[in-house]
């Protein structure tokens, strides 16, 4: 496999002509390149009017290599020619290097060059593009191939640094400017004319002057080393060529209609740097803003008088990282009413608007930050969520957003904070984490309860300075974001109402107990460690709610076998006296009141049969005295996850006990 190379423009703060000086004095040793050993001049000529220098070396290279591969080989020296080709008139350099030693075997070729800024003519340029192929060495290519390229990078880190060394030494003897090359005025307009032809004699019987080698334009120019540090971040070597080759490879499809570069690395970092699959991800992303007219989201994006009354999200200052901070109270939110007053098209054009909010703050935070920031962070305030939430066009609605946000705006998401996420947050958690990228999904830090208010390493202030915590979390800082609450049916949208009726209870049961009656449901586990998660909602009237649980038969191993529903009638006394007799309490019970939402967990350490059980308060005189003859009325929602699934996803499902992810402390910050 070539290993291929392509550096951005690296800067000097010097002209050209003291570049030039400098660089010489690299040769015939570079102590700081430990491996430059030396090199042998093999060729230096210059033109007659001094314009063109061609100059050729052999160079030998300390072979960095352990030492059984040294043996192997049987050399400790190899070499490397190097043509020089210095253009004083156009004030440029380019170097061309290729491998002497196991030229058969390996292919090494770099080229590079300096030029003038074409922004500043007292500044200097360096670019370079370099490729590896190692065909065959003597069983060790991916040995080599890792050992050279990591070479390779150690010396283009050290490049920049070298020159300036020599610059200031320079400096250091007195010598501050060194004035540009200038064509001797002698001659006739005759002998001028010759010069210029014996120069291009020159280049041509080289062949080191071709059209790649024009000047970059100002466009290109924007992507220095400097550049990248200031607005980009940190890169290695591979990353800062991925990230050329992707800019020029766009170009060749879109001319000059190309994202900056912060939107192309996140494309590549978004694919692990594979610049084929960030250009096909880049470019459909592309043409979806095209169609949507994205670009003019910011400017034209009317918000319903509905999203600004009800909708509980904004932005509130920043993270202590300089990432601007978006609030979303998601657990006010009454996710039905909106879809019916404003539809799922508009809730996705909210949605895609305020990722156009954070990619404009993120720019302006860079700016007032003075140092990259490509990302923003996502606090959700779960306290309120429950069943009605997992209503399922709200889900359908939900996992649309996040399959196109993902899609086109990869790596814009720094850190999703969870908090007071409640019991039935793992059944949410499941139907949507498969649908969010692997990257992303490590990015979610979870608190259950108050865990969020402790102070210092754990708490919410671990990633928010104090004096931005919202005050409905107990902090100081007033925060403008709407509280949410339920949208007036009046404001529902006719057009709207017959949308998602058909599935809207798709995702839970509704029954009616009457009094004296019960209602179980059986589940039988053969996996240790599972979790049983339930979340209802109480309609009408009171009932009382008990987890059971009664172990495999001690005799044969074998689960009980119990009726897979049972309610009313003969068959609920026999279901009720099995259970009286042999199944035991696993959960306290406790009284569910009307209008009360609950939701809960229990770890199911040991197999056996799991009963989850409803019971209308009336029928309970050991519980409590009988204060009505109503029906009772409520729908539930309850789901087995398989331990392989939970293990390592949440701290501690078990009720009563709240605690923070495991995995938040996992997670890089």
């Amino acid at each position: 496999m070539v290993q291929q190379y392509q550096s951005p423009v690296r800067v000097y703060k010097h002209s050209f002509a003291l570049v030039m000086m400098a660089y010489e004095r690299r040769f015939p040793t570079c102590p700081q390149i430990p491996v430059f050993v030396g090199c042998e001049v093999m060729q230096d000529e210059e033109s007659k009017d001094g314009a063109v220098r061609i100059t050729e070396r052999r160079c030998k290279l300390n072979v960095e290599a352990p030492y059984i591969l040294k043996k192997i080989i049987g050399v400790d020296f190899v070499y490397f020619i190097q043509k020089n080709v210095l253009d004083r008139r156009n004030n440029i350099l380019e170097i061309e290097a290729y491998n002497e030693s196991f030229a058969t075997r390996v292919t090494v070729i770099e080229k590079c060059r300096y030029f003038i800024h074409p922004e500043n003519p007292e500044w200097t340029c360096f670019e370079q593009t370099a490729s590896l192929d190692i065909k065959n060495f003597f069983g060790f290519e991916n040995s080599m191939e890792k050992l050279a390229m990591k070479q390779y990078a150690q010396n283009i880190a050290k490049g920049k640094e070298i020159i300036e060394y020599f610059i200031n030494q320079l400096k250091e003897e007195g010598i501050t400017y060194v004035s540009a090359w200038k064509a001797p005025q002698e001659g006739s307009p005759e002998e001028e004319k010759k010069n210029v032809d014996e120069n291009n004699e020159m280049y041509s019987d080289k062949e080191l002057c071709n059209a790649d080698s024009k000047l970059p334009s100002n466009r290109e120019m924007q992507l220095s080393s400097d550049y990248i540090e200031r607005y980009l971040g940190k890169l290695d070597m591979m990353q800062e060529s991925k990230l050329v080759q992707l800019r020029h490879s766009i170009e060749e499809l879109r001319g000059s209609s190309v994202p900056g570069y912060a939107t192309l690395l996140r494309f590549l970092r978004a694919t692990e740097f594979s610049v084929e699959k960030a250009r096909e991800m880049l470019t459909q992303s592309l043409h979806w803003r095209k169609k949507h007219q994205i670009d003019k989201l910011l400017d034209e994006y009317e918000m319903p008088q509905v999203i600004k009354d009800y909708f509980p999200g904004g932005w509130h200052h920043f993270d202590k990282d300089g990432r601007p901070l978006y609030i979303l109270r998601l657990g006010q939110m009454d996710v039905k009413g909106l879809l019916k007053s404003i539809g799922e098209d508009e809730l996705l054009l909210l949605a895609l608007h305020i990722c156009e909010e954070g990619l404009h703050l993120m720019e302006e935070a860079t700016t007032v930050w003075e140092h990259p920031v490509s990302q923003w962070t996502l606090l959700i305030d779960l306290e309120g969520l429950n069943m009605r939430h997992l209503w399922r066009p709200g889900i359908k609605a939900l996992l649309r957003i996040i399959e196109i946000v993902e899609a086109n705006y990869p790596e814009t998401m720094g850190r999703v904070l969870i908090i007071r996420a409640p019991r039935c947050f793992p059944i949410l958690w499941t139907l949507i984490s498969t649908f969010i990228n692997e990257n992303t999904r490590k990015k979610f830090i979870f608190y259950c309860g108050t865990d969020y208010q402790e102070q210092g390493s754990g708490g919410l202030n671990e990633y928010i300075n104090q004096e931005y915590i919202p005050d409905f979390l107990g902090g100081s800082s007033e925060i403008y974001i709407m509280e949410g609450g339920v949208v007036p049916k009046n404001l529902y949208r006719m057009d709207l109402e017959g949308t998602s009726g058909e599935h809207e209870h798709s995702l839970y049961h509704s029954i009616s107990l009457s009094r004296g009656q019960t209602h179980h449901v059986f589940i039988e586990s053969d996996d240790p460690g599972a979790v049983l998660t339930w979340d209802f909602d109480v309609m009408r009237h009171n009932v009382v709610f008990t987890v059971l649980h009664k172990s495999r038969n001690s005799e044969n191993g074998a689960l009980p076998e119990v009726p897979e529903l049972a309610i009313g009638g003969d068959h609920e006394i026999v279901a009720t006296k099995e259970l009286k007799d042999n199944y035991m309490k696993v959960e306290p019970s406790i009284i569910c009141h009307d209008g009360e939402s609950i939701q809960g967990t229990h770890i199911m350490q040991d197999t056996g049969t799991y009963v989850l059980q409803w019971q209308n308060q009336d029928d309970q005189a050991e519980f409590l005295p009988s204060i009505s003859s109503h029906k009772a009325q409520l729908m539930y929602f309850y789901e087995t996850l398989p331990s392989a699934h939970y293990r390592g996803s949440m701290m501690s499902l078990q009720s009563a006990i709240s605690g923070r992810s495991e995995a938040s402390s996992s997670l890089s910050r």
